[in-house]
């Protein structure tokens, strides 16, 4: 008997026929013999909708307020899936993030987990009831609730499998697992069998929506197996085909990992370009821009600092593009004046493109190959950054599908 953790995104949790197949699925788990938690999203289209609500009361919402809304649609869906298990005959009980307790530091709508205390859940799992966590959301230490940002219910799911030590967790998704890209971009995109933990990140990190980024990390950090699978296949399904569909996020040195030198192309369109031109060349000045930057809470992606002339130099950098606004507002009234200067340009028309692969470590040319692909269809580059398994650029956002399809046929991905 096996402990397995299993998270349900709000497509899976979209109505309520959608709600009982789910309790069909896990129950099925469950009469095999398995211990199950399931963390499941709000109903789809449900936090959207809080959150509009709290636009149509003020343009500026409070962010303790914000989680105190949004946490009440996994609310919802604990509640609905534990009355739909019970009515099938199983014991089932919901709890919210609070009451397990899953604690959080205080940054609300972007909280990171600190700690989860398994005790509640172990007990009612050795009494043999499906225990039904809301994912999402937490507590701080002050006792406000708080939640984890977009997509933190799989950062839960695979905190909370961490917590108990389970032996698999399985993310249901409206897809059936991760692919070398996205479908709708490129109808040749291969489902892969497995990814290993650190391409998954890269993936994530990119723009890849399969999963959240934070939830690969904990994956990666507490070496917890993760399955991407479809929740829209027949609950019924035989268990031991479920339990061996999908993709595996594993490990490197698993034998069985395909050896491909590229694993994927991952695009971000959420990307928006900030320059601040003719920045005195001296030390600091990267931390007198960046650091005002962090302390709005405002992430950095890709930076690049040209080569100094006449003792000034451009500096530029990302950011998501839903906080361009706020980031430009903090270039003007805060770092214009530290460092002396009234020329910051944006652009929020900008794309990112990625190609990413463990293979990279022992292959070369991987870099000359994807520039001279874009070139060959006339994009142009704007910023470029690496690391040991990953090359991504930026680009003019009207030709990152183009560019997207370019790579992975460059690259041979469609291929088995």
């Amino acid at each position: 008997m096996a402990l397995i953790v299993h998270k349900y995104g709000g497509t899976s949790m979209g109505s309520t026929e959608r709600i009982k197949n789910v309790a069909r699925r896990v129950a099925k788990w469950h009469d095999a013999g398995h211990q199950i938690v399931v963390v499941p999203s709000a109903m789809s289209g449900e936090t959207n909708r809080l959150l509009g609500l709290a636009k149509e009361i003020t343009t500026q919402p409070e962010p303790r307020e914000l989680d105190m809304l949004a946490s009440t649609g996994e609310q919802v869906s604990v509640a609905l899936l534990a009355l739909a298990l019970q009515s099938i005959g199983k014991q089932a009980v919901s709890y919210a993030g609070w009451q397990v307790a899953i604690k959080t530091d205080s940054a609300h709508t972007k909280a990171r987990i600190e700690s989860i205390d398994e005790a509640k859940v172990k007990q009612d799992l050795n009494a043999g009831r499906i225990v039904i966590i809301t994912g999402f959301q937490g507590v701080d230490s002050k006792g406000n609730i708080t939640t984890l940002g977009r997509g933190g219910s799989d950062t839960s799911a695979v905190a909370v499998a961490a917590a108990l030590k389970a032996q698999e967790c399985l993310i249901y998704t409206d897809v059936d697992g991760v692919y070398t890209t996205d479908p709708r971009v490129v109808s040749e995109a291969r489902r892969l069998n497995t990814v290993t933990f650190e391409e998954m990140l890269e993936m994530a990190s990119l723009g890849s929506k399969v999963l959240q980024i934070r939830s690969v990390e904990f994956a990666g950090n507490y070496r917890m197996p993760t399955r991407v699978l479809s929740s829209l296949t027949d609950p019924l399904i035989p268990l031991e085909e479920e339990a061996n569909s999908g993709t595996l996020i594993s490990f490197e040195e698993d034998t069985n990992m395909e050896q491909a030198t590229i694993t994927g192309i991952a695009f971000n369109r959420d990307e928006a370009k900030i320059t601040v031109r003719a920045v005195p060349d001296r030390p600091g000045i990267a931390y007198q821009i960046l650091g005002q930057i962090a302390d709005a809470n405002i992430e950095v992606d890709m930076i690049i600092q040209n080569q100094s002339s006449e003792g000034k130099t451009d500096f530029t950098f990302t950011v998501p593009r839903g906080d361009y606004d706020k980031a430009m507002k903090v270039m003007d009234e805060k770092v214009k004046a530290l460092i002396g200067t009234a020329d910051v340009v944006g652009d929020t028309k900008v794309s990112k493109v990625s190609v990413v692969g463990v293979g990279m470590r022992s292959h070369v040319g991987i870099a000359s190959q994807m520039f001279r692909t874009l070139a060959e269809e006339n994009i142009n580059i704007q910023m470029i950054s690496t690391s040991e398994i990953k090359i991504s650029v930026l680009i003019d956002e009207k030709y990152m599908e183009l560019a997207v399809r370019a790579l992975h046929k460059a690259f041979g991905l469609e291929k088995a």
